[in-house]
């Protein structure tokens, strides 16, 4: 991707967070919009917010709807004519340990945060190939790198999403799609808040359980990276050709300790949470 000027840019999750800075910086940098969530209030919240020439179009999307996709793509198409880049961006949290997770809870993280990449993935591929330029974005997390107690499901959600994304990437290296993953580290979201947090990593570390209101408080402390800052990481990357994008320094230092401990870092970061807890 040399430019998202005139590009038209599909972004799921868009209400709110990331997907909402990324609506409106790519809005800035001209590009067309077709912005999805489940959440039309906040749609249109991201929609008024938007101060770019190109044309926006909102839609309510589950993500975790494998039929509602090609519908969505459809919709995309006659109001757009074409798609030039794709960001799976929408993703919800769960923690939990694994002997206390229910299998509704579980298939309920999967459904959203894997399977609506690969719907989203797949559905607006052969429309990406059309294309004289292309990208696919996917969101995974720092969480797709390294993992922590009461994350298994989320864990599993992110490197699933990561590896999806990187055979992705080898099939179409020949191709001309950009195709990258992206890892946050904390960004000040509601992602916590708007969560099922059953069990909080301090219980893990022997500490007292924390009501979902402490836990968001605790999580807003730590990330230091804002919306505004994670969507311009996304996009300058991807205009650089990144395959691999870490936003954040925590990102950064947590992708280089698993790299040096690749086995031991679960000992130094359990370490680390039983000072914070």
């Amino acid at each position: 991707m040399q430019s998202f000027s005139n590009k038209v840019v599909v972004i799921t999750g868009a209400a709110s967070g990331i997907g909402r800075a990324l609506a409106r910086q790519l809005s800035h940098d001209g590009a067309h919009l077709a912005l999805s969530d489940v959440n039309m209030a906040g749609l249109e919240e991201t929609r008024d917010m938007l101060q770019g020439p190109g044309k926006v179009t909102l839609h309510t999307l589950n993500v975790a709807d494998r039929a509602a996709w090609q519908a969505y793509a459809d919709t995309v198409i006659s109001d757009h004519g074409q798609v030039d880049a794709i960001i799976n961006n929408a993703g919800v949290a769960l923690s939990e340990t694994v002997e206390q997770m229910s299998y509704d809870d579980m298939e309920w993280i999967v459904n959203i945060n894997f399977w609506g990449v690969v719907y989203g993935t797949k559905t607006f591929l052969p429309l990406l190939k059309q294309r004289p330029e292309a990208a696919i974005i996917n969101v995974s997390s720092i969480f797709g790198i390294i993992a922590l107690p009461t994350q298994a499901a989320y864990n599993a959600t992110k490197f699933a999403v990561r590896g999806f994304t990187e055979s992705l990437r080898q099939e179409l290296a020949d191709t001309h799609i950009m195709v990258t993953t992206v890892h946050p580290g904390g960004i000040k979201t509601n992602i916590v808040r708007n969560g099922r947090m059953k069990t909080s990593l301090a219980a893990s570390q022997g500490a007292a359980e924390k009501s979902l209101d402490q836990q968001a408080r605790d999580f807003e402390k730590m990330a230091r990276t804002t919306p505004d800052q994670a969507a311009s990481t996304i996009i300058n990357g991807t205009l650089k050709g990144k395959r691999r994008i870490l936003i954040g320094a925590d990102a950064r230092a947590m992708d280089r300790t698993q790299r040096l401990f690749p086995i031991r870092y679960s000992e130094i970061f359990g370490w680390l949470l039983s000072k914070i807890a």
